[in-house]
């Protein structure tokens, strides 16, 4: 039904991944977060079409330690993003697996 209505968009995201897990609804900011391999994305909920990217990719030594553990480079041994919290009017708080080394930060939003 949804499809006969025209009413989807679809979002190709980052080529070779679906690692889309994590989501934050902003409703005072029209926002919605989602969180990806490597990256956030920042969707306007009025026009959707609209978003920005943030990129947050894990160190090149956070990443060869673990290659050097034996992890898959592609598969595992990135920075997925885990925890999308409203933090003030101004910031999100992000954490992310850092290849098995989390990390979390503060990102300006406001």
């Amino acid at each position: 039904e949804m499809l006969e209505s025209n009413n989807i968009i679809n979002f190709n995201g980052l080529a070779n991944s679906s690692s889309y897990h994590t989501f934050l609804l902003d409703e005072e900011r029209s926002r919605l977060y989602v969180g990806a391999k490597d990256h956030i994305f920042s969707f306007n909920l009025v026009n959707i079409k609209e978003y920005q990217k943030i990129v947050w990719p894990v160190s090149h030594s956070r990443r060869d330690e673990c290659k050097w553990a034996g992890k898959d480079i592609l598969r595992e041994c990135a920075n997925f993003i885990k925890v999308l919290k409203a933090y003030n009017q101004t910031h999100l708080y992000a954490c992310g697996t850092g290849a098995f080394h989390p990390v979390c930060t503060y990102i300006e939003v406001g």
